[in-house]
């Protein structure tokens, strides 16, 4: 009964709930990256679609009992990623509770990823979103999918997703760098309809995750 009250207490406070955070994960991967990069997406999200998140962002470790107070929670880095049995327990309670995950590739993320996400889900599979999906249909048209911000290896970008019941609880953006795309202008000198490409498709995933 106790877990039942506290499962239903977070997935009351995930509806209600109006900010977002950043995971801090294991490892040795710079999960810090990218600074400025959530705060301006925040600021464009609350001028262009009408959101009231908080530009203070919070930073939640996965074993953590407060990653249930965000709806939506941003990750990213270039290196290695490692989840304890904690973590990955936690984790999935959250996801399964409601809780969104973005996974944004800052390069070289990858192939340390995919193994932990085979042991958070292991009877699950990331499914490349087709570009007629509502996460690039919604505030701004994407007729192409998930667009290329940074260039890395000149692959294709990928939005490659996790779904429970039917809901998207974990997208993985690979190849396109948006993270860089929403830094303050200075920090990669991205000419001007690069930067808005990028805070476009992070709208669109932040409206995607507080309307479904």
């Amino acid at each position: 009964m106790k877990n039942f009250i506290l499962l239903f207490f977070c997935s009351t406070y995930l509806v209600m709930a109006q900010d977002v955070a950043v995971l801090k994960y294991n490892g040795g991967g710079d999960w810090y990256s990218n600074p400025t990069a959530l705060p301006n997406l925040v600021a464009y999200c609350n001028q262009e679609i009408g959101t009231t998140l908080s530009e203070d962002i919070a930073t939640v470790e996965a074993n953590s009992i407060d990653i249930f107070q965000y709806p939506f929670i941003h990750m990213t880095g270039h290196g290695n990623v490692v989840f304890s049995e904690d973590d990955l327990s936690n984790l999935k309670n959250y996801l399964l509770s409601g809780g969104f995950l973005h996974i944004d590739d800052n390069y070289g993320m990858k192939p340390y990823l995919e193994k932990e996400l085979l042991k958070l889900f292991p009877d699950k599979e990331l499914i490349e979103l087709p570009a007629s999906h509502e996460i690039f249909n919604n505030h701004t048209q994407f007729p192409q999918g998930l667009p290329k911000i940074h260039e890395h290896d000149g692959e294709r970008p990928q939005a490659l997703g996790i779904f429970h019941e039917g809901r998207l609880v974990l997208l993985f953006t690979f190849e396109s760098d948006l993270g860089d795309g929403w830094e303050s202008p200075e920090v990669h000198n991205d000419p001007p309809a690069v930067r808005k490409k990028a805070l476009d498709m992070g709208a669109n995933i932040i409206k995607y995750v507080f309307t479904n």
